[in-house]
């Protein structure tokens, strides 16, 4: 019988098949990638400034719809849509920005009432839906019965497309890189 300090000796001299050889390659690609999709998440993490929102904010007064401009980080770009039930365009607007929120989580969608502004006569349904973008606490868009730029039927893509052209919104969130198992590709 061979003693415990012969088997180690022996293990470590035996010459690896190439089963076991690719076997262990393909687990370190595996480890490698997902070092690889790590360090990128952490690089954009460190590069992404200011705080992530997720969904559209409903502001209930005049007060909230100051206090959001008035104290958000002077990095994040603001959007208020202004809006009225029953006005033509608000509705599909909203939908519009729910889109948008999901793919710009920098920038803080909000939503009031004209009524709840405290404002309803600046915010008559002639002018409506209106939306108004900040940063810094500084107006830098003010856009006024802004369906009229649109065609009768208009996708979050067009309302994307009309605040880009205005240079109002960053770029979109990165997606961080998928594994091999749940996209079925190769990572280079």
């Amino acid at each position: 019988m061979s003693t415990p300090r012969e088997d180690d000796k022996e293990r470590l001299n035996r010459k690896m098949s190439v089963q076991e050889y690719e076997l262990i390659q393909e687990e370190d690609e595996h480890c490698l990638k997902r070092y690889r999709k790590q360090c990128m998440q952490e690089m954009h993490d460190r590069l992404s400034f200011g705080p992530k929102f997720e969904g559209i904010y409903e502001l209930d007064s005049g007060e909230a719809f100051l206090e959001v401009i008035e104290k958000e980080h002077r990095l994040t770009v603001v959007v208020v849509h202004i809006y009225e039930n029953g006005v033509k365009g608000c509705e599909q607007l909203n939908s519009c920005l729910d889109c948008l929120a999901s793919e710009y989580s920098t920038v803080k969608f909000c939503r009031i009432d004209a009524v709840a502004t405290g404002a309803a006569e600046r915010f008559s349904s002639e002018v409506l839906p209106a939306l108004l973008v900040y940063k810094a606490g500084e107006l830098v868009g003010n856009f006024l019965s802004v369906t009229k730029r649109f065609t009768e039927e208009f996708f979050a893509t067009d309302v994307e497309g009309f605040l880009n052209e205005y240079g109002l919104l960053p770029e979109k969130d990165f997606a961080a890189c998928v594994d091999d198992e749940d996209e079925g590709g190769d990572v280079e």
